[in-house]
């Protein structure tokens, strides 16, 4: 071989910067999805745990109300016709314990 120098032209050069960029381009998005998917992973993982905790607490609530002494209910109101019945009831039992009076009949 000769001492000279291969010339490399400046199309030839801008190709090789070109390719060579776009290797560094792709590397750089490998890097960023690799991130990305751990970052997703991580989250899931930690939604679980929460998922987890919360179910164990709801568990935790409904057995603290379910042993917790009940105060007792008010006493339901009754309705205007159901007042009306009870009161026709108690008078037609005074009514009918009253003494009745013999009906004279004419001689």
């Amino acid at each position: 071989m000769s001492g000279k120098t291969p010339q490399v032209s400046p199309l030839e050069l801008r190709k090789r910067l070109l390719i060579a960029e776009s290797e560094l381009n792709r590397a750089e998005l490998a890097e960023g999805w690799r991130t990305l998917t751990f970052g997703v992973r991580d989250l899931a993982h930690r939604a679980k745990i929460i998922a987890a905790c919360a179910s164990s607490a709801a568990v935790l609530v409904a057995a603290l109300r379910a042993t917790r002494p009940r105060p007792p209910a008010p006493p339901a109101k009754s309705s205007w016709f159901q007042r009306i019945f009870k009161a026709a009831s108690l008078a037609y039992t005074i009514w009918s314990a009253l003494p009745r009076k013999r009906s004279r009949q004419p001689p």
